[in-house]
């Protein structure tokens, strides 16, 4: 097959040892099934003049290109799920639809974005000769999937972080740009500190010499970039800004449909006090 790489062993082992030669063959099979990549195994024994028995391994895996095409196909499926899970989520915690869309949208950006950065690093070569990682070479199949899984995670822990003290504002005034205005300035500090300390972290993965641990680092610290310092902090309020109390609109029906889900427990009411006169 054009899409495969067939590798051949031969092993030469004693009649004693067959059995258990046989039997630690069969727990390797096992194990490889499970690996990305796998086609298929078999093993073939013929007896030497020697009363030995040679046995002859032929193992079939897809090549990177068949395994890249297989994950490209399944990607769009990939990327829906998590996208309608976290707009799920966000629509019952903050009772809005405009909220969650524009957090898909702008989280797509930012992964784009990491990828670009991605390319240009790694299979343009921009930036492998400078931190001693060979040549250029092209994208690890699996990068992208795993990427977006934590990509969508860290930004969907800024953007509640974020909005949450939108709405709880928004709750209070029922003033779009004060909400805005307010949960801003109260979480970006916040939000880009806990993102350069990400961005360290992912940093320090280039250092290990490994390209495939490089090309991880590099993309979510090229995503965490974009998306606390760019998207977080400047376009999702920019843009909740102008969207006013579209913002905060979700349909009635819909509204009453739907299970209520906070993200903080409302704060318990404070008991009146009775006058001094009173208590005298």
């Amino acid at each position: 097959m054009p899409d495969e790489v067939v590798l051949i062993n031969a092993f030469e082992v004693p009649a004693r040892d067959a059995e258990t030669f046989i039997a630690a063959w069969e727990k390797t099979r096992d194990y490889l099934r499970t690996q990305p990549g796998y086609v298929d195994t078999a093993l073939h024994r013929a007896i030497t003049p020697e009363t030995e028995f040679a046995f002859v391994n032929i193992a079939r895996w897809r090549t990177a290109a068949d395994f890249a095409a297989a994950t490209s196909a399944k990607l769009p499926w990939f990327l829906a799920v998590i996208a309608g899970l976290s707009f799920v989520l966000l629509m019952l915690a903050f009772r809005s639809l405009l909220i969650p869309a524009i957090t898909a949208v702008l989280n797509l950006l930012s992964a784009a974005a990491s990828f670009g950065v991605l390319t240009a690093f790694f299979q343009w070569g921009w930036g492998t000769s400078a931190f001693g990682l060979g040549a250029a070479s092209p994208i690890e199949g699996y990068l992208p999937g795993l990427v977006l899984a934590i990509l969508f995670g860290l930004s969907m822990d800024y953007q509640v972080f974020l909005v949450s003290r939108m709405a709880e504002e928004w709750s209070r005034t029922h003033d779009n740009a004060r909400s805005v205005l307010v949960g801003q300035a109260q979480t970006a500090r916040v939000i880009t500190a806990a993102a350069a300390i990400m961005i360290a972290v992912f940093i320090t993965f280039v250092l290990m010499g490994q390209v495939d641990i490089a090309e991880f680092g590099i993309a979510l610290a090229a995503a965490v970039t974009l998306d606390a310092f760019v998207l977080r902090t400047v376009l999702v309020p920019a843009v909740m800004h102008l969207c006013g109390r579209a913002n905060w609109w979700l349909p009635r029906w819909l509204d009453r449909r739907l299970p209520h889900l906070a993200i903080e427990p409302p704060a318990p009411e404070q008991s009146a006090r009775a006058p001094w006169s009173a208590l005298v």
